[in-house]
């Protein structure tokens, strides 16, 4: 069962998972073997960005549920290392101790190559946001197309989450997302994907008309 903060339903802002919630989708649809690997991504993941708020004011961890959610719920995807990378997929960036090295040695080559492909240059970017920004979705478009899922489902969670003041910004980073990672996804052949890039061109019409 999904934690909500009261008995009614809530903010969608305010869903997300808790660490049964995440074991019983495992153990019901994914790899009931692996199961301990992906609470140990969730348990590092909830310590990493424990304290941090989003801008809407709930717990920036609630965004990496719900980004699990997505892919697992709405997409039907279990693979565990996709799993474990979209809970690991900010941990380089919010962490100063988590390494590359870190991740690999405790989830494997591939989820250390997925979490490192999704990590920005964050000090860069507030230098040059534009390039970076332009840099990271050319890196995503020769990744393989795991990183994209996951990059594309916490895009999406992040759009269902605009209309909570969730950027400064929302006009520009809807426009940068239609025109530098959507077509990226509608371009491949993975119906995963499309069926994402879909979904985001959906909740953009709300911002943009």
């Amino acid at each position: 069962m999904e934690r909500f903060s009261d008995e009614s339903m809530p903010d969608y802002n305010r869903r997300t998972l808790t660490a049964e919630d995440l074991q019983s989708r495992v153990l019901l649809n994914g790899d009931p073997i692996q199961v301990n690997r992906v609470l140990d991504a969730f348990e590092m993941a909830s310590s990493v960005h424990a304290g941090k708020l989003r801008n809407d004011g709930t717990p920036y961890f609630d965004h990496i549920a719900r980004t699990v959610m997505i892919l697992m719920d709405e997409l039907k995807i279990y693979d565990t290392d996709v799993i474990i990378a979209a809970l690991l997929h900010d941990v380089l960036e919010d962490s100063k101790t988590i390494t590359r090295e870190v991740l690999e040695y405790n989830f494997g080559s591939y989820v250390a190559y997925i979490v490192e492909t999704l990590t920005k240059d964050l000090d860069a970017a507030k230098v040059d946001p534009e390039r970076v920004d332009a840099y990271y979705a050319e890196r995503l478009r020769k990744a393989s197309q795991d990183c994209l899922l996951v990059k594309l489902a916490a895009r999406l969670d992040n759009f269902r989450c605009l209309n909570f003041n969730l950027k400064k910004n929302p006009v520009l980073y809807v426009s940068a997302t239609l025109d530098r990672y959507v077509p990226i996804a509608e371009a491949a052949a993975d119906i995963r994907l499309q069926m994402l890039a879909t979904l985001i061109r959906h909740e953009a019409n709300t911002v943009l008309g």
